[in-house]
């Protein structure tokens, strides 16, 4: 993995690919199953029983892209696609990399006719050094990679999502150009136990690994030199001035960050903020912040398909800060890097996650390992984005002693990573038994809060059970002194569907659910934010309810389509109140 992979020059390989669907693995495995050292990568003149492929006459795809969407043929398929793209690559002095955004699910990549390698996992980045695998000059270079969407029991997520399984070169295809000895990496915040310091580190990759690094914002005058250790390594300790504009969501203040050493600069736009608890309130700068929030699915906002890019994100997190958020939770899994990157921008807090979903193998270690790494992915490529408030561990897990190990081991390596962030996971609460005439109760008490700084929990109440009426007056307890984001909340709506508060998939129906589920809400001491269930409509094979859902999760506040339902206005209207603002956005889309 490239850490800085977008600040780096370098050749964008997006555009056409040509696609050829291979659903039995023919192209990379033999009869038998072990590898073909002949396969499609070679391009072999045609002959029978070896090469029947000619990718020169195969059908293109966009990258990035999914299949799912682009192809009507390919809407339900799962399995293997043949991607290749030839290109000419420009001359470097220094090293380069073949680096991903994200390919669903498991990828193979070939140079030129040879393995680089393989990489598992749909939402995380990752790079092979192609340094002296390539051509150059006037020749081609032809990239081959085999995409495996197949759902595993042993995979992260597993066979069961409620999510589309966009199958893919999904996000962008890079040749990123960098010096021999390069910053291969760098962590750099405000200290939270001394705010007149940016601590973190600085690491070098390469033949000269010792050298002196130095870490500047020009905009405040300051700077640290230091040299690094024989591993290429140096702390750092960064003085700050009085005048430090500390990031937040009214004023999302980034700095240039220079870090220079010398063989290699680098410069990134960088927000210094702390993120804390004290009992039941999350502190954002020492202050106490309700995170007004909205999940997030990575679906396109107007078009089908995965989402991608700068564009997109732009969109889905304006609406978001259309409907009154300060927050957003992207939902289930690492969304595209410009997402955290314009969510800093924009001014919007971030709950990031791994899609550790449902029914893991919980007993599995190589599933574990797998977990580990796309998480550890993640915090290494955003750790810098001052946006990111809480890292999830899990979403809707069964509360059992393995699942409880299991997460307990991912808790962990967040604080190791990255101890100047919450950890959190969505939990599931349970009803408390009562008596005739008693209020109902709900209570959050999963072992895995012990483990947790935030707690945050699925609630479908006025939806998946209990009435619309009732919800107003549900009490909650947990024996955790934590703070509480309602993580997910909503009743499914067709937009355009109306009818009675009582009818269920109307907008009607949706709004009332909003509106007792706000009431509910003031009455929890412990609330310290929610973001609920979704800000738009996203493509799901669970859903399947004829002229309603028609494979599309309806709990979105905006169709498909980017059309507003009236559920919108209920959640917006609550979120100016608690901001002190009354003003609406306009419903114009």
């Amino acid at each position: 993995m490239i850490q800085h992979a977008s600040l780096r020059p370098g050749l964008s390989l997006a555009g056409s690919w040509r696609v050829v669907v291979d659903p039995y693995e023919a192209g990379r495995l033999s009869p038998w199953g072990d590898a073909w050292p002949l396969g499609w990568f070679k391009e072999l003149p045609m002959r029978p029983g070896l090469a029947e492929v000619d990718f020169d006459r195969a059908d293109q795809l966009l990258v990035p892209g999914d299949w799912n969407s682009q192809d009507p043929r390919l809407f339900f398929y799962e399995g293997a696609v043949w991607y290749r793209r030839r290109f000419r690559a420009p001359a470097h002095e220094g090293r380069r990399y073949l680096h991903f955004g994200a390919v669903n699910y498991r990828a193979y990549v070939y140079l030129n006719g040879e393995l680089l390698g393989e990489h598992e996992g749909g939402f995380t980045p990752f790079a092979f050094e192609v340094t002296d695998a390539l051509r150059g000059g006037d020749e081609d270079e032809v990239v081959h990679v085999v995409v495996d969407a197949t759902r595993r029991v042993e995979a992260v997520p597993t066979t069961s999502t409620d999510w589309w399984n966009y199958g893919g070169i999904t996000r962008d295809v890079r040749l990123v150009d960098v010096p021999e000895t390069h910053i291969c990496e760098s962590f750099v915040y405000l200290d939270p136990d001394d705010t007149g310091r940016a601590r973190g580190f600085v690491q070098l990759d390469g033949p000269r690994r010792g050298q002196q690094v130095v870490v500047s914002i020009p905009e405040l005058d300051t700077e640290c030199a230091a040299e690094t250790d024989a591993d290429g390594r140096v702390a750092l300790d960064l003085p700050l001035p009085a005048s430090l504009r500390r990031w937040c969501p009214d004023d999302p203040k980034r700095y240039e960050v220079v870090i220079a050493c010398e063989t290699d600069r680098l410069a990134d736009e960088i927000g210094f903020r702390t993120i804390e608890t004290r009992g039941s309130e999350i502190l954002l700068n020492g202050e106490p912040i309700f995170l007004r929030g909205i999940s997030i699915h990575e679906e396109a906002p107007t078009r089908p398909g995965r989402a991608f890019g700068e564009d997109d994100a732009r969109t889905l997190l304006g609406w978001a800060r259309d409907l009154g958020c300060n927050f957003v939770r992207l939902a289930h899994y690492p969304h595209d890097e410009p997402m955290t990157r314009v969510a800093e921008e924009m001014g919007l807090l971030v709950w990031s996650e791994v899609p550790v979903y449902w029914r893991i193998a919980w007993d599995r270690e190589d599933t574990l390992e797998c977990a580990r790494s796309q998480l550890r992915d993640l915090i290494v490529r955003d750790r810098n984005r001052a946006a990111i408030a809480l890292w999830s561990i899990a979403n809707e897990a069964p509360a059992t002693e393995p699942r409880l190990t299991f997460l307990a081991n991912l808790a962990g390596m967040v604080r190791e990573l990255d101890p100047t962030r919450l950890v959190t996971a969505a939990l599931m609460a349970h009803m408390k038994p009562k008596e005739d005439g008693d209020p109902t109760t709900m209570v959050i008490d999963d072992p895995l809060g012990e483990h947790l700084d935030v707690m945050g929990c699925n609630e479908y109440l006025g939806w998946y059970y209990g009435a619309v009426s009732d919800v107003p007056d549900v009490q909650w307890e947990t024996p955790y002194d934590k703070p509480l984001i309602m993580s997910e909340l909503g009743a499914g709506a067709l937009q355009g569907r109306h009818g009675s508060p009582d009818e269920l998939f109307t907008e009607e129906h949706q709004a009332a659910v909003y509106a007792g589920q706000v009431a509910m809400l003031r009455r929890i001491p412990f609330l310290a934010g929610l973001s609920p269930w979704t800000l738009k409509d996203f493509r799901s094979p669970r859903r399947v309810l004829a002229d309603v859902q028609d494979y599309y999760n309806r709990k979105g506040l905006v169709s498909e389509r980017g059309v507003r339902k009236r559920a919108f206005g209920v959640l917006s209207d609550f979120y100016r109140e608690l901001s002190g603002t009354e003003e609406n956005p306009s419903d114009d889309d």
